[in-house]
């Protein structure tokens, strides 16, 4: 009895970490983060996409982090992407990683 409780405690997390790691799409709904990025096209920021592939295999998952919650301008042109303090950084980190994979 000890062990299947233990096996449900085990699979029942899982199973949180894995919707919250596949939630950055409604997280960027949450926090509107699609107000100025498309997934494939720029709206007033770059695509989604285009982000990821900018930076595929570079660490940069802190950097972007930062941007996301300070803000910042340069990498894709002059327009500054506003900061983001009511995000909370558990959330930031699922967003850029999220976008980093596309």
């Amino acid at each position: 009895m000890k062990t299947s409780l233990l096996t449900a405690l085990l699979l029942s997390g899982g199973l949180l970490l894995a919707t919250s790691a596949n939630a950055s799409p409604e997280l960027a709904k949450k926090y509107n983060c699609f107000a100025c990025h498309g997934m494939d096209k720029k709206v007033v920021g770059p695509a989604f996409k285009d982000i990821g592939s900018k930076y595929k295999g570079q660490n940069m998952q802190a950097k972007l982090e930062e941007k996301v919650k300070k803000g910042g301008a340069g990498s894709f042109g002059p327009i500054p992407m506003s900061p983001n303090p009511q995000v909370p950084d558990a959330d930031i980190k699922l967003l850029v990683k999220w976008v980093l994979a596309q």
